[in-house]
């Protein structure tokens, strides 16, 4: 049973799946958290019933407000948690692969994030999501300043310092590439672990005309800001 690791699920109408997985969970780890942003069905309830700490959005805000509800809990009250195991509610996510993440962390302290790295070709991966993951990888590891080979997958395991030290703006999926990005800027380290790629027929819940509209939003509006930043301290003149 793993004391230090949490696993964090933002969760939302999830209840097909979220209660036989908070409770294989259970037998790994102590700290299970979901959040159950907002559902309309018994997310919440079933996953209180495998013993997770729920806690609730009354209304959907998305995922990234719901990861950040999760962060700011274990930043304040899971004082013996030293890291986040951050997975998706819907089943994509292997119960098995936890392993390979608390391996890697255990034996690479100098690595700060480890992300899930999914295969790609071969798989029954549709091929707009093979396009959108290569191509937001190559973009956001640009702006990261190191390779990051699977930017949107969030089986990903993060060191509790890491999200203290960090100040996030967006809200939805675009989060999760925010995370990356301003954690490279602070210079932590990204890994990357290979895990199991499952992919059912369900739809996605991504928006690839919005989602990606609010993605290239957040890099405006986190690199402006810098590129300001820098300009300043190259002109004392425009400080005053």
């Amino acid at each position: 049973m793993n004391k230090e690791i949490a696993v964090l699920i933002p969760a939302h109408n999830e209840e097909r799946t979220i209660g036989w997985l908070v409770a294989g969970l259970k037998n790994r780890f102590e700290t299970v958290i979901v959040v159950d942003d907002g559902s309309s069905d018994r997310t919440g309830l079933l996953a209180e019933e495998g013993g997770a700490i729920v806690l609730k959005h009354p209304v959907c805000q998305g995922k990234g407000e719901a990861l950040k509800t999760g962060f700011r809990y274990i930043l304040r009250e899971a004082g013996n948690i030293s890291a986040i195991l951050t997975m998706d509610g819907d089943g994509q996510h292997q119960i098995e692969d936890t392993e390979i993440f608390e391996r890697a962390y255990y034996r690479n302290k100098g690595i700060s994030i480890w992300v899930g790295k999914r295969k790609i070709k071969g798989t029954e991966m549709p091929f707009i999501r093979q396009l959108t993951n290569i191509s937001m990888s190559l973009i956001i590891s640009f702006f990261a300043f190191q390779w990051v080979p699977d930017t949107q997958c969030g089986f990903r395991l993060i060191k509790k310092d890491v999200v203290g030290n960090i100040h996030l703006l967006t809200s939805h999926f675009e989060t999760e590439s925010e995370l990356l990005i301003k954690a490279s800027w602070k210079r932590y380290r990204i890994g990357a672990v290979p895990i199991t790629t499952v992919y059912s027929k369900e739809k996605s819940k991504i928006s690839p005309v919005r989602d990606t509209l609010r993605f290239f939003k957040m890099l405006l509006v986190i690199i402006f800001p810098l590129v300001l930043r820098i300009k300043w301290k190259k002109d004392p003149i425009s400080q005053k």
